[in-house]
């Protein structure tokens, strides 16, 4: 459903389009952690150590994904606010062309420089082979994330959140479902943990697309909209670069972090990547209040109306800190069990220990990135 954000109370839009922003990103989430809970729990603390080396080198993808996709939503949501709907129709193809081509263009670049980067960052040899399996797998299947991110992007853009939860649910079901029979039933090993994820994702964002399409051609326009604009597509480079930036700092990071770590052995890698992929759980969940804000404040900076901006920042803060308060003392509370969920029987002290002592250090930082993160969706 495309909701106008301009109208009525900020509070209450925030509210209402964030509740399935906040399911989606628990959803992608789940997602996510699904290969590390499979791996840990059914091939061992090896394997779940294979997922985890692969990780940092997987977020940077992410980070390019999802940095370009802002670019996208907050276009294509000022225009939607300024009624300007045949450019905003180019700007979703545009979006989309532009998109396509630099998956394509990093998917070449990842298969080549995938054993490069793992002896950059030390993996270990007896997981080095099995996280050259899974990343290559994961590499071939970029297409299919940045398709999904692009048409999440536009959906958001457009004021919906709920169509991107329904193909998340979709996509987060069947992936488990793939886990557990490719590795559990075939004995695929790793690569079936890749596969599934592969699969469920190609498949989730091929529906994705077709259902903007079927959705955008309902929108009729007087003049017929270009195909592709290249000022349009600098409008998004202008925010979209900066935002790759912000969010490939981050990873890099994680990637050099992971250097450090991956020399500690498998069950230092093994606690490490488990706590990490925790804290990316919570970090991600907080910013689908940001990430809300971002089209709400680009509709309405659209309609030219700051003031309900800065309302809607004040908002966003008071929300996300609620929210951030409610995982840190979910992580004080329970963080021994959470971080047992992804080793069942196998799990041992050093692992556990070590994703504990990761996961306490972070969590009081979370208020400071909460505040940050409505900060900068303020500022696209």
């Amino acid at each position: 459903m495309i909701t106008d954000m301009t109208k009525g109370s900020p509070f209450k839009i925030l509210i209402k389009f964030v509740i399935p922003l906040l399911l989606s990103m628990v959803f992608q989430q789940l997602y996510n952690l699904a290969d590390s809970v499979i791996a840990g729990r059914f091939l061992g603390v090896d394997a779940l150590a294979a997922t985890g080396a692969a990780y940092p080198i997987t977020v940077l993808f992410i980070a390019v994904a999802t940095g370009a996709s802002v670019g996208c939503s907050v276009v294509i949501s000022q225009l939607f606010g300024a009624h300007d709907i045949v450019r905003m129709r180019t700007a979703v193809s545009t979006a989309v062309i532009s998109l396509i081509t630099l998956a394509l263009t990093l998917t070449a670049i990842g298969e080549i420089a995938c054993p490069a980067l793992m002896q950059l960052i030390s993996t270990p040899e007896n997981i080095f082979e099995p996280t050259m399996v899974y990343l290559r797998i994961y590499i071939a299947g970029l297409l299919f994330l940045f398709l999904y991110n692009t048409a999440t992007a536009i959906f958001n853009g457009l004021g919906d959140s709920r169509t991107p939860l329904y193909f998340l649910a979709f996509s987060t079901t069947f992936n488990v479902i793939l886990d557990i029979f490719f590795v559990s039933k075939l004995n695929m090993g790793i690569s079936g943990v890749a596969w599934a994820t592969l699969i469920a994702q190609g498949i989730s964002s091929l529906l994705a697309v077709v259902t903007l399409v079927r959705r955008l051609s309902r929108i009729h326009t007087a003049e017929k909209p270009k195909r592709f604009d290249r000022h349009l597509l600098g409008r998004m480079a202008m925010i979209a670069i900066p935002s790759i930036c912000q969010q490939s700092f981050v990873s890099v990071g994680v990637f050099c972090v992971q250097g450090l770590v991956n020399p500690l052995g498998s069950n230092t890698v093994a606690g490490f990547s488990a706590a990490l992929k925790v804290s990316t759980f919570a970090i991600m969940v907080m910013n689908a209040l940001p990430n809300a804000l971002s089209s709400f404040a680009a509709q309405n900076i659209g309609a030219q109306d700051i003031k309900r901006v800065r309302q809607g920042v004040r908002d966003c803060i008071i929300m996300s800190e609620l929210v951030i308060g409610s995982i840190i003392v979910l992580f004080f509370v329970a963080g021994q069990p959470i971080l047992q969920l992804f080793l069942g029987s196998s799990s041992n002290g050093t692992v556990i220990s070590v994703g504990i002592e990761y996961l306490l250090i972070v969590a009081p930082f979370y208020p400071l990135v909460g505040i940050k993160n409505c900060c900068d969706r303020d500022r696209k």
